[in-house]
């Protein structure tokens, strides 16, 4: 026999991305529920390994399959924003202390004094070793959290994202999209101005070229959002069906009773002591809002044109992140002490091993995915269309 198993032709096939287009582009939601999956486990641990780690797969994820689309620079944007809370929080520590004892003094402050309604506020003192490293690795948790919704802003289509929303939250969501196109496209005239100006030798730094950048990065939102405005209107956005007086209120109570319990759920499962009651309030609140969108959706008068299709790869995209996100929030349970570095006294962090590998299945999309068409393809495209014509 020559050829290769049913198996592994199926597997190899079944691993071998295509090149993307309209009709098999993933669903916005299925990135956005891989990357919360990457930030509920980076939520869990405060070791910096790890961290790391899961920062390094949204990266290589996001290298892997972003597009040249405008919100796909915004992940630049996210990684500088969390390197920024990083340094924050050790400020913060130096200045203002922390409650973590410690007995390797790094340096010395003066120290304010302060009124007794002031009682437990510190200003300047003494700044120890360990009080710092607890301070990097809060910051870096949250600067992960960040950084994996960058990914997620990154890679998903904000339009697809808004087809996708129940007919109930459509409302809601036209609101919501228009405001997480707002950064992407703030960053790409950023980069737009700053390069207009490099080109005409004029400095792109210094607070006289943020002054002069940033009145036009203004100018241009507010026409791009009135043009938004205008177009939806003009798409009859907006528009109702009328429904009885009883239907809209038991909608109204029947959706945002189930988001309230979708928000302590997660909340719950974010918290380090809410894993006991984190997931049934978080599927009991699923279920009524699940009610309440599907009594909703009698308003929405509108159609979908080429909905989205949850294939083979949207799923295994999901629950790539859902499967690293079980896995850590189960290493907490089992382990603490590795995902929980202590720092009195200090120690070098430790890779665990198991939960590392269960990060590393958050790199699935990168293989899975389909892969954006590159821009050395669409312009050989468009220059072949263009002598045929």
């Amino acid at each position: 026999m020559t050829g290769s198993p049913a198996p592994a032709r199926l597997l190899r096939r079944a691993l071998h991305a295509p090149e993307a287009d309209r009709g098999n582009a993933l669903p916005a939601g299925a990135w956005w529920l891989w990357a919360l999956g990457l930030a509920t486990a980076a939520s869990r641990t405060t070791n910096p390994l790890i961290l790391g780690l899961l920062v390094g797969v949204a990266g290589y994820v996001v290298a892997a399959r972003r597009t040249d689309a405008p919100w796909a620079r915004s992940y630049g944007a996210f990684v500088k924003l969390g390197l920024f809370v990083v340094a924050l929080r050790l400020l913060f520590s130096v200045f203002l202390g922390s409650s973590i004892p410690g007995t390797h003094t790094v340096l010395t402050l003066p120290e304010l004094p302060l009124p007794d309604w002031m009682r437990g506020v510190r200003i300047g003192g003494r700044v120890t070793a360990e009080q710092l490293v607890h301070a990097l690795y809060d910051g870096m948790k949250l600067a992960t959290l960040l950084i994996c919704v960058g990914a997620a802003n990154a890679l998903a289509n904000p339009a697809r994202l808004l087809k996708s929303l129940p007919g109930a939250l459509y409302e809601a969501g036209v609101a919501v999209v228009v405001a997480m196109t707002f950064a992407p496209n703030m960053v790409a005239d950023v980069a737009r101005l700053r390069h207009a100006r490099r080109l005409r030798g004029r400095p792109t730094g210094g607070v006289r070229a943020v002054a002069q950048i940033g009145l036009p990065v203004v100018e241009g939102a507010l026409e791009r959002s009135v043009a938004v405005a205008a177009s939806m209107d003009a798409r009859g956005y907006g528009r109702t069906a009328r429904v009885p007086a009883s239907v809209r209120r038991t909608t109204n109570v029947l959706t945002l009773g189930g988001l309230l319990g979708m928000c302590a759920g997660t909340y719950g499962l974010l918290a380090a002591q809410g894993a006991v009651y984190g997931l049934p309030l978080l599927l009991a609140g699923l279920v009524v809002a699940m009610a309440g969108l599907r009594l909703g959706g009698r308003r929405s008068v509108r159609t979908r044109y080429r909905p989205d299709r949850w294939g083979v790869r949207a799923w295994l995209v999901a629950c790539s992140g859902a499967v690293v996100a079980a896995a850590m929030i189960w290493a907490v349970a089992v382990d603490p002490g590795s995902l929980r570095p202590g720092v009195v006294p200090l120690a070098a962090p430790v890779l665990p091993l198991w939960p590392a590998a269960a990060v590393l299945v958050g790199l699935l999309p990168a293989l899975v995915a389909p892969v954006p068409p590159s821009s050395r393809t669409t312009t050989g495209q468009a220059h072949r269309g263009k002598e045929q014509a």
